[in-house]
């Protein structure tokens, strides 16, 4: 590779990899503060394409299979809405914040099957918060996520308790 073509492929790994400086801090927040991420509208494709590689099943894969199932249709794998909902959260907050990751999830709820077409927003809500223990330079925080259809049905929720830096280590909470 030349020089010159490595610099181009150098500013496009910069240009992908490039985080701006962390704006989110475990003291940013608050117990019930809400916010709001999308729309995101899942296509017939995706949900298909999804299934194929990692949920096979029926229900998932055709229209008559699904009409014949529990979702009365064809309808997303809970586990693709699982990751739907990820990339809504990283859009909308995660990538620009000072995220750690989380130890688990405390729990994840299929309410209603997400159908192609729907169009999907995320409600966020901060439960509660708490500093580590063990790790001065990291708090908690217990999030409560719902995504919601268009026509402002609850079709899936998750709690997880998240890991985020804190701005000044040690400082009381």
């Amino acid at each position: 590779m030349t020089a010159v073509a490595w610099a181009g492929t150098q500013s496009v790994l910069l240009k992908r990899c490039a985080r701006p400086l962390a704006k989110l801090y475990f003291e940013d927040f608050q117990p019930g503060h809400t916010a709001e991420y999308g729309p995101r509208v899942v296509t017939r494709e995706e949900i298909i394409a999804f299934a194929a590689q990692y949920d096979p099943q029926p229900m998932h894969l055709d229209e008559a299979a699904g009409q014949k199932s529990l979702l009365g249709g064809l309808g997303a794998s809970g586990w693709h809405s699982c990751g739907i909902m990820m990339r809504m959260i990283c859009d909308g907050f995660i990538l620009n914040s000072s995220s750690m990751g989380a130890g688990g999830v405390e729990e994840v709820n299929w309410l209603r099957p997400v159908r192609p077409g729907d169009s999907l927003t995320l409600r966020t809500t901060i439960l509660d918060k708490r500093t580590s223990k063990s790790r001065p330079d990291m708090g908690i925080v217990r999030i409560r996520y719902e995504m919601m259809n268009a026509h402002g049905e609850c079709v899936m929720t998750m709690v997880t308790p998240a890991m985020f830096g804190r701005r000044h280590p040690g400082a009381p909470s």
